[in-house]
Formats: C-alpha cells, sequence, structure tokens
C-alpha cells in the first residue's frame, strides 16, 4: 500500500475504470478522478462519472478532449458508424486511435498540478479487443515518456492488465464494491447503465464474465 501518496484515476464511469477507483482508494492516501470529453457517443457517461466521483467523495476533473472526435472518427463518436467488432484481424469499430495515450498523458500533466505521483488506468491486455494501446508494452512505454518529458517519477498502474472480466468482477468483489460496480456503472455502448443492453459487444464481454465469476462463486459456495 502507498497510504502516503497521491493517485489519479483515469476515469470514464465504467465497469474497469470504476473498480479502480476502488482499487485505488484502498491503496493511496489521496485520490482524484479524470474523466475526458471526447465528445463520445453517450453524454452519460460522463453524467455516470460525475455521480459515482459525487457518491464516494473524489475530487473529480473534466477535460476538453473533443479533438480526438475531428481526428479519430469512430463509433464511439459517431452514431453513423456501426458498433461491431473487428473482422479478418481488423481492429473493432469502437477503437479511437491515440486515445490512451492522450488521456494518460494529460493524466499525467494534471498530476504534476495537483502533486499526484501516481496514475492508475484500467487498461488490460487479457479481454482488450486488439486495442494496441491497452498492451502493456505500450503502458511501459508511455511511462517512461512521460518521466523523461516532465523530469518526472510518475508510476502508472494497470490493476487490470491481467485480469479476465470474471476476475475483474472477482476484484471488485473483494474491494466490497461489486453491488455498487454492477448497478451505478456505464459499460453499454447504447448507453444504457447497469447490466446494459445486453447486445453490443461491451455488454457481451461484461455479462459472459459477469456469469462466470458467479458461477465461480456457487461453486466455491456448495464446496
Amino acid at each position: 500500500m502507498l497510504k502516503d501518496e497521491k493517485a489519479i484515476v483515469v476515469f470514464s464511469g465504467g465497469q474497469d475504470s470504476t473498480t479502480c477507483l476502488f482499487w485505488a482508494m484502498q491503496q493511496f492516501k489521496e485520490v482524484e478522478a479524470v474523466t475526458f470529453d471526447y465528445n463520445q457517443r453517450h453524454s452519460l457517461e460522463i453524467e455516470c462519472a460525475k455521480n459515482i466521483a459525487n457518491e464516494l467523495g473524489i475530487r473529480h476533473h473534466i477535460l476538453d478532449m473533443s479533438l480526438l472526435n475531428q481526428l479519430a472518427p469512430n463509433a464511439l463518436t459517431r452514431s453513423d458508424i456501426v458498433v461491431s467488432d473487428g473482422e479478418e484481424g481488423e481492429l473493432p469499430s469502437t477503437f479511437v486511435p491515440g486515445r490512451n495515450l492522450l488521456f494518460l498523458t494529460f493524466a499525467g500533466i494534471l498530476a504534476r498540478q495537483v502533486g499526484a505521483k501516481h496514475l492508475v488506468t484500467g487498461v488490460c491486455e487479457t479481454d482488450f479487443s486488439g486495442y494496441p494501446d491497452c498492451r502493456d508494452v505500450f503502458i511501459k512505454s508511455l511511462n517512461v515518456t512521460l518521466n523523461l518529458s516532465m523530469d518526472d517519477n510518475f508510476v502508472i498502474h494497470t490493476p487490470l492488465m491481467w485480469l479476465n472480466k470474471a476476475e475483474t468482477w472477482e476484484l471488485a468483489d473483494e474491494l466490497n464494491a461489486f453491488e455498487f460496480v454492477r448497478e451505478k456503472t456505464l459499460t453499454c455502448y447504447n448507453g444504457v447503465i447497469s447490466d446494459g443492453c445486453g447486445e453490443c459487444p461491451a455488454c457481451v464481454l461484461r455479462k459472459r464474465g459477469l456469469n462466470d465469476f458467479l458461477a465461480g462463486r456457487k461453486k466455491d459456495v456448495r464446496i
């Protein structure tokens, strides 16, 4: 634990980032959250993040990143682009080029201003849909670049990097945040809070992980 340290959590209000927020609250003395407004498909995502931060008493920053909408049109920012998985090795239509690069860079700049040395993000290489900016090698590379660019000593933490969705639910449960994460987060690409629409790729992944976790928990109880 780093109870004498301060952290910034990159926070969308979804399952992964909310689990990371609870993880950070347990690990660090002081935690702040930053949400990026890049004209995402559902403004409800930002409202959800606001509500969660407010309920947990977390100082919450919202930064304008609308330039991403202009530079990188995708299914998360354009209603005329269909949400779809990648085919024949291509990336899903939900991939936003440069998103994590920019988000973590600006989170680092913010961290420097508020006196935080730790950045926390919910990226994951296990259930990552092939996004190149969710890989461990990218995070390690960016960590070095951030430190060199600002002559500082930031540490980027990725609590979910090697967890699948069932294990992410398990972590939330261990943090006493299972019901909170299930009921109050927004993962759905169609903007439906909690268990979502049940049909989009994000909901399918979330539900499969939830079912696997609940099945494992029932098995443990029987044993």
